[in-house]
């Protein structure tokens, strides 16, 4: 049998710059619509819209527990897609028209009564969900075939999360401006073109991502298609198992912090422009954080470690800020940019180690479900989204929470604890549930080797096309 040395197998997983750029503008366009609505969705609903936390926050809880159905199933799907662009990079241009149209009617108004309203906001939140799904799961997914290399998975991680802060960016910049100029004082009309402007952008930002990547990493050639296995041996990838809970604690204590900020400056500090601000200096101290994930992580012995240290720090920062008084904008602000520094590597650490945990399975089992193991990663996030969105709604309203009134002292307390503790906590227990995530630096180099000595053998059988 024909070798291929170490050299050319490392060289043949080395991804050029360009195509860096073109996989992080993916997560440009995903955040343009995952900011919008995990950051101003709810503020729309209740202030906007015109429906109560306590119904917002039970939708939330059902239509996004749909989706977290929803997204291994789309990975089954992505994974027996069969196409000349691959399995996954075709959806990127295939959910396009979808996101849009699902993204627009989210954001609509419709003229009707309080029960026609909430029917409808189910309804097209639901299918916004599912476009998302179509979209993004496969997106995901692309990461782990484009190379092999588990280092050089972090750094695309890095980039593509260089992406996601900044789509994030745009929209903490411009989403309030932009509803206030193209709505002309009509909130209503300004949050319905808006989502159609960043649509369009979406849909550009995917189509690049479309053209400019591809699909390295192939399925063992005698892999037989069985969604039944596929389902079995990841219920018995331990670290997957781990990393998905972990994922759902991190998005948990993302999501209430970030549902809570319009609130806290409209009603605890007095000035809801100030939100805006506030959350772009967070974003882009993010952008420098994630900038530095590589060397970040160098500090520590592995990934693993890593996302404790992290984690920790971030929790720390976060409880201080329950202690800041209304008046002093120049400690919040401080404490922000500490904040999103510190925290930014986790995002690009846990893709990166979703990728590691499809190769575990491949080492373990002999058969890659590269789409089905990213799908999970992404409906365990949407699990935690969906928990921390709909926790966040539950316990304004718990706290006496009522839109556009002045708030009572336990309302303003509640509002300052989704900023603080409540976040800070489970940063905490996430960290201590990362030590059941048993990747460590020994094995992951392990992996990296068997599964890369498995392609170039592949390479070898693999007929020409």
């Amino acid at each position: 049998m024909i070798k291929v040395s170490k050299k050319e197998s490392s060289n043949s997983q080395h991804v050029k710059v360009p195509e860096k750029l073109a996989y992080a503008a993916g997560d440009t366009a995903s955040c343009l619509f995952y900011s919008t609505f995990a950051q101003f969705l709810m503020y729309f609903y209740t202030d906007v819209f015109g429906i109560s936390a306590a119904v917002v926050g039970t939708m939330f809880l059902v239509t996004r527990l749909w989706d977290t159905a929803n997204d291994p199933l789309m990975g089954l799907i992505a994974d027996r897609t069969k196409s000349r662009w691959g399995k996954f990079r075709p959806w990127l241009l295939w959910g396009i028209p979808p996101l849009i149209i699902t993204g627009i009617l989210t954001f609509t108004t419709p003229d009707l009564g309080l029960q026609g309203k909430i029917i409808w906001a189910y309804v097209t939140y639901t299918l916004a969900g599912m476009a998302y799904t179509a979209i993004n799961v496969p997106y995901s997914a692309l990461m782990g075939v484009m190379t092999s290399n588990s280092k050089e998975r972090t750094v695309l991680s890095s980039f593509r999360f260089l992406g996601a802060f900044s789509g994030s960016l745009i929209v903490q910049g411009t989403l309030l401006w932009l509803v206030q100029f193209l709505g002309q004082g009509n909130e209503q009309k300004g949050f319905q073109l808006a989502i159609l402007v960043y649509g369009v952008i979406a849909g550009l930002l995917f189509f690049f991502t479309f053209i400019m990547t591809r699909e390295r990493v192939k399925p063992p050639v005698r892999q037989e298609s069985s969604a039944k296995k596929d389902i079995k041996e990841l219920l018995s990838n331990g670290p997957w198992l781990a990393l998905c809970f972990i994922s759902v604690l991190t998005l948990i204590h993302i999501s209430i912090r970030n549902g809570a900020v319009v609130y806290y400056f409209k009603y605890y500090i007095g000035d809801t422009s100030l939100a805006s601000t506030f959350l772009v200096v967070g974003t882009v101290a993010s952008l420098v954080g994630v900038s530095l994930t590589k060397y970040v992580v160098q500090i520590f012995p592995d990934k693993r470690s890593a996302y404790i240290g992290i984690s920790l720090v971030t929790a720390g920062l976060m409880g201080a800020f329950f202690f800041v008084r209304p008046d002093n904008l120049f400690l919040m602000y401080i404490l922000q940019v500490l904040g999103g520094a510190v925290s930014a590597p986790l995002m690009p650490l846990t893709w990166s180690m979703f990728a590691d945990t499809a190769d575990y399975g491949e080492y373990k089992f002999g058969r890659r479900s590269t789409g089905l193991t990213f799908s999970a990663g992404v409906f365990s996030q949407r699990l935690g989204w969906a928990i921390g969105g709909s926790a966040s709604a539950f316990m304004l309203a718990a706290y006496g929470f009522e839109a556009n009134m002045e708030q009572t002292p336990d309302a303003l307390t509640g509002i300052r604890l989704l900023m603080s503790f409540i976040p800070a906590a489970l940063a905490v227990v996430t960290a201590v549930g990362v030590l059941f995530y048993r990747i460590d630096g020994k094995l992951e180099k392990e992996i990296e080797a068997s599964v890369q000595q498995r392609q170039a053998d592949d390479a070898v059988e693999r007929p020409c096309i």
